[in-house]
């Protein structure tokens, strides 16, 4: 075992929540070293921006915080420190304009991440920052953080770190969950890691799957049945796979429709598959002689629905209710798909589960563990896409590494002052 000597402050994890810590710290004029079991840092940030890089959203804080569900008490402080406005500041300053899209959500210029990430790793290196990639963080024995390296095990004790090692989701690119284990044996409370933004099953027809899986439903508005009354409702589109459905649509209610599966083993999520038409507008379209059109033309050519849409009414309701206008009129506006299951947490774009905020003071150190601090996904809260996640990333790593820097500073004052005193 190769044991190195001692270095003042390690950041475990190399995606944004790490570099933007690794930031705060370095800028203090701290030596900073980032650890990383990838061979290159930032990979999740990276694909995450092929579709575009959203950085954050533009919308009025009060309506932002609230996209954090029960965790948006706990992290509105450090939200509003580094909020939308300072997150544009920050790629400014790093060579890249952004703007604010028609749906609020804002990207970089040439809504690519790679830029932008060149540029972030060039100036942390110019800091100072050293980067010490394929180092897989395996735990700590007798106060040494435990790495698996290219030159072997490695054993290194460090004055502080920031832990920046992710959730669960999308394995392959370095967050597998897997430092969860070790946390718990540290007598640290964590959540299970749970799939958030993800698709969820459907009992499919193998005729549907075969004919239909890969089919965008655009335009159509969804809520969450649930019982007595339903959720407030929402436009976009998802997508239809062999297993069920994913797309943005089902990731703006991924959190309730998992919640309502864990309570009652299945949800009924209800498609308005005609949001521009009134209910009465559907019924009258619908209520028009057909002569000898088939139902299906007839929904085509009257109201519009395309081929999925018509399809979808024939898997999912009963011959019966297919001829009756009044019942199909009301489905065409509130059709019911019965979901029963997540799609695998490794297929998640996010997680939910981590690290318990009670664990955790002001600052983003574990209480139990003095000079450990938490950041990004590893912590227990989630966000829907659009740029909630990012923003949450870099906004607890600027504070647990402006945290972490405090920290030392006030063990350099104590111990200054303790000194002094036996001057004395």
């Amino acid at each position: 075992m190769q044991i190195q000597k001692e270095q003042i402050v390690a950041v475990i994890g190399a995606g944004p929540a790490g570099l933007m810590a690794a930031e705060q710290i370095a800028e203090r004029g701290f030596e900073v070293h980032v650890y990383d079991a990838m061979p290159s840092a930032g990979r999740k940030f990276l694909l995450a921006g092929k579709s575009g890089m959203n950085l954050s959203h533009s919308e009025d804080f009060t309506q932002f915080k609230q996209r954090y569900r029960e965790r948006s008490e706990v992290l509105e402080q450090c939200l509003q420190k580094f909020d939308a406005n300072q997150i544009r500041a920050w790629a400014k300053n790093l060579g890249i304009e952004t703007f604010v899209g028609t749906s609020g959500r804002i990207f970089p210029i040439d809504m690519k991440a790679a830029p932008l990430l060149r540029a972030w790793l060039h100036r942390l290196k110019a800091n100072g920052v050293r980067f010490h990639m394929r180092h897989r963080w395996l735990g700590v024995d007798k106060d040494k953080h435990q790495f698996e390296s290219p030159s072997g095990l490695v054993a290194i004790k460090f004055d502080a770190v920031v832990f920046a090692l992710g959730g669960a989701s999308w394995k392959r690119l370095g967050s597998d969950g897997t430092w969860i284990k070790e946390f718990a044996a540290q007598k640290i409370r964590v959540q299970d890691f749970q799939p958030s933004n993800c698709g969820f099953v459907a009992n499919w027809s193998s005729f549907f799957q075969e004919k239909f899986a890969g089919t965008p439903l655009t335009n159509v508005s969804l809520s969450l049945d649930l019982g007595s009354n339903r959720s407030p409702s929402k436009l976009g589109q998802f997508v239809i796979t062999e297993r069920g459905v994913e797309g943005s649509l089902i990731y703006a209610y991924s959190a309730d429709i998992r919640e309502q599966i864990r309570t009652d083993e299945y949800a009924d999520i209800l498609i308005d598959l005609l949001p521009a038409k009134s209910p009465a507008r559907v019924f009258e379209e619908l209520a028009m002689p057909r002569g000898s059109r088939s139902l299906s033309s007839h929904l085509r050519s009257k109201l519009g629905l395309h081929p999925v849409h018509c399809a979808l009414l024939y898997e999912i309701l009963d011959p019966e209710i297919l001829k009756d206008e009044i019942k199909l009129a009301a489905c065409i506006k509130a059709l019911p798909i019965r979901l029963l299951a997540p799609f695998p947490i490794d297929e998640a774009i996010s997680s939910a589960g981590g690290i318990d905020f009670s664990e955790l003071d002001s600052n983003y150190m574990i209480t139990a563990k003095p000079g450990w601090f938490c950041a990004g996904e590893m912590l227990d809260w989630e966000a829907p896409t659009g740029g909630y996640l990012l923003s949450a990333c870099f906004a607890t790593g600027v504070a647990a590494g402006r945290g972490l820097v405090n920290w030392l500073l006030r063990q350099s004052a104590d111990v200054s002052q303790s000194s002094n005193e036996g001057i004395k």
